[in-house]
C-alpha cells in the first residue's frame, strides 16, 4: 500500500514482519539498524549508504478478534486497540542535523526455545472451533525472565562501572560460593532519563516498576498511552515517546529506554539519544490538543476476598 500511495522505485526492500507480535516495531527498528549500517559505527561500512529506512507499526484487531466464551481468550478483546506509527531512519550525514534522535543500541531476546514461554500468548481455537488469542497465567513470569535476560545483555552497554561492579560481585556470590543473597538490580535510572514501557496491560507495567525501582514520573508514559489508547501492540512505544514530547520532558542529550514485549516470548530494547530539545509547540503529535489534561489518576484494581 505505501509503494503503490507514494510510486516507489522498484528496488524498494520490502519487509513484512507481521506475527511477532507486540514486540514487532523494535524487531523492525533492529532489521533497519542491520541494512543502514553494519557495526556499531552508522559512519562504517555501511551497507547502503545514503539510505532511509521507513518502519511502519501497527495494530489491526480484526484480524484475531475472538468472538466465543473462553476467558483467557477474552482478555485480549479488552486490551488490544487499533493503532499505527511510522518512524524514519536515515544514515545520511545532511540528516543528523533535522533528526531528532540518534540509535545506540538493540538488544533482542526470543525464549521461543523454552515449551512454557512459547505457549504463554497462542493463537489456538477453543473448543467451539472459534479461534484465538489464549494468554497463559504464566505470562507475568515468562516476561519477567525475559526481562532479565535482555537486560543481563543491555547493562554492561549502558550502566555506569560502579553498578556494572555490584551486578558482577552479588552474581559472582550467588553463583559461585552460593551465597544466599537476593539478586542485584542494577538502577537503571542511572542509565536512562525516560522509559517506553509496552502498555501491554497494567499487570505488566505493576511488575516492571517494581522490578525496576521506578518512578511514578517514569512510569507516566506508559500508564497514560494504556489508559488514552489501550495496547496498540507494537506501536505503543511510539506512543509513549510522543507523550514525553509533548509534555515537554526530552532534552538534548536525554536516553530513552524502550522496552517492548511480544508473543514467542520475546523481549527488545532499544535505546536511543536525544539529539536536540523537542519543542512540542513544533511537532505533530498525538496528544497535542489535550495533553494538558494529563497524568490522570487511574486507581489501583483492589481485590476483595469472598
Amino acid at each position: 500500500m505505501v509503494v503503490n500511495h507514494y510510486r516507489l522505485r522498484g528496488n524498494i526492500l520490502s519487509y513484512n514482519l507481521g506475527g511477532m507480535g507486540c514486540s514487532a516495531g523494535l524487531i523492525s527498528i533492529d532489521l533497519a539498524k542491520q541494512l543502514l549500517q553494519n557495526g556499531e559505527s552508522a559512519d562504517k561500512n555501511m551497507v547502503h549508504p545514503n539510505s532511509y529506512a521507513l518502519v511502519i507499526s501497527m495494530e489491526n484487531i480484526t484480524l484475531n478478534w475472538y468472538f466465543g466464551n473462553d476467558r483467557s481468550m477474552l482478555v485480549s478483546n479488552c486490551l488490544f486497540r487499533m493503532g499505527g506509527a511510522a518512524i524514519l531512519l536515515s544514515n545520511r550525514s545532511p540528516d543528523r542535523r533535522r533528526s531528532k534522535y540518534q540509535l545506540i543500541h538493540t538488544v533482542r531476546t526470543h525464549k521461543g526455545a523454552d515449551d512454557k514461554c512459547y505457549n504463554c500468548v497462542f493463537q489456538k481455537e477453543d473448543s467451539t472451533k472459534r479461534v484465538g488469542v489464549s494468554l497463559s497465567k504464566d505470562l507475568m513470569a515468562v516476561a519477567g525472565e525475559a526481562l532479565k535476560t535482555n537486560i543481563t545483555t543491555l547493562g554492561p552497554l549502558v550502566l555506569p562501572m560502579s553498578e556494572q561492579l555490584l551486578f558482577f560481585a552479588t552474581l559472582v556470590g550467588r553463583k559461585i560460593f552460593k551465597m544466599k543473597i537476593k539478586p542485584y538490580i542494577p538502577d537503571f535510572k542511572l542509565a536512562f532519563e525516560h522509559f517506553c514501557i509496552h502498555a501491554g496491560g497494567r499487570a505488566v507495567l505493576d511488575e516492571l516498576e517494581k522490578n525496576l525501582e521506578l518512578s511514578d514520573w517514569h512510569m507516566e508514559p506508559s500508564r497514560m498511552t494504556l489508559y488514552r489508547f489501550g495496547n496498540t501492540s507494537s506501536s505503543s512505544l511510539w506512543y509513549e515517546l510522543a507523550y514525553s514530547e509533548a509534555k515537554g520532558r526530552i532534552r538534548k542529550g536525554d536516553r530513552t529506554w524502550q522496552i517492548a514485549f511480544g508473543s514467542g516470548f520475546k523481549c527488545n530494547s532499544a535505546v536511543w539519544h536525544a539529539l536536540r530539545t523537542i519543542n512540542p509547540a513544533k511537532e505533530k503529535n498525538p496528544w497535542i490538543g489535550e495533553i494538558d489534561g494529563f497524568p490522570v489518576h487511574v486507581p489501583k484494581v483492589v481485590s476483595i476476598a469472598s
